[in-house]
């Protein structure tokens, strides 16, 4: 029993320092081009040298580090970062840079979500269809009570459906970069305290498109959805009353 805890423990340390250090690096409170000494990394964080080590493997798959004899450990240029790894996207809606990541994220969403959506009225299953009309009405029910961590949820479950229903493994894979974006605006008090009737309502009309087998309404609903959440963070959405 105590070995498991040991191994929580450290698991956790772990978690820790790649929060800590990845969050400094994306904000750029540590710079491109600049060296770390494991020592120092360690001593600053109070863990041991093997924690660091683990650390930075970790980070130097994602692209964000490179290790080079009689050079050390360096921060690697913005440019070979993996930015599509959903713990670089967390860590930089963390950051100061914000605003910017949500932006250049709502323009990969335009890209990819409405294709998802025309491509699931074509492919999805029954099951599928089901899932995508019972998490409306969960967003429905919770946007109407206030319950953000429900809703959020039930907005998840509406996303991952869309883009497996999509039947394309590419955009499936962007499940997790999706997930981001939308825990983000949750988690970092983007969310209005009810969200919006119209945004619930777009994501009634997708999955009513989706099961009718009408690529061009689900696509169309969808690239509506992108466009009204991209509004929602620069205060410009439209009530639903003036779209009527």
């Amino acid at each position: 029993m105590r070995g498991f805890g040991l191994v929580g423990t450290k698991a956790g340390l772990h978690e820790t320092v790649l929060d800590e250090l990845g969050t400094k690096i994306t904000s750029g409170a540590i710079r491109p081009g600049e060296v770390l000494r494991i020592d120092e990394l360690a001593e600053r964080n109070g863990v041991s040298r093997p924690v660091i080590r683990e650390v930075v493997r970790v980070l130097e798959s994602m692209g964000v580090l490179t290790t080079r004899r009689r050079v050390g450990v360096t921060v690697a240029p913005r440019a070979g970062w993996n930015l599509f790894d959903p713990r670089i996207i967390r860590w930089r809606l963390a950051g100061a840079d914000r605003e910017r990541q949500l932006k250049l994220l709502g323009e990969l969403r335009g890209g990819v979500e409405p294709v998802a959506a025309a491509l699931a009225a074509v492919r999805a299953t029954p099951a599928q269809c089901g899932d995508l009309t019972r998490a409306v009405v969960d967003m429905s029910v919770h946007g109407r009570a206030g319950d953000l961590a429900a809703y959020l949820d039930a907005d998840l479950l509406f996303h991952r459906t869309l883009l497996a229903a999509s039947g394309n493994e590419m955009l499936a894979a962007l499940t997790e970069v999706v997930s981001e974006v939308l825990i983000g605006r949750t988690h970092h008090g983007l969310m209005p305290e009810h969200p919006n009737p119209l945004a619930i309502r777009l994501h009634a009309d997708v999955a009513q498109a989706v099961q009718s087998g009408d690529p061009s309404a689900a696509e169309r609903a969808m690239r509506e959805i992108v466009t009204e959440a991209s509004a929602a963070l620069d205060g410009t959405a439209p009530h639903p009353a003036d779209l009527r």
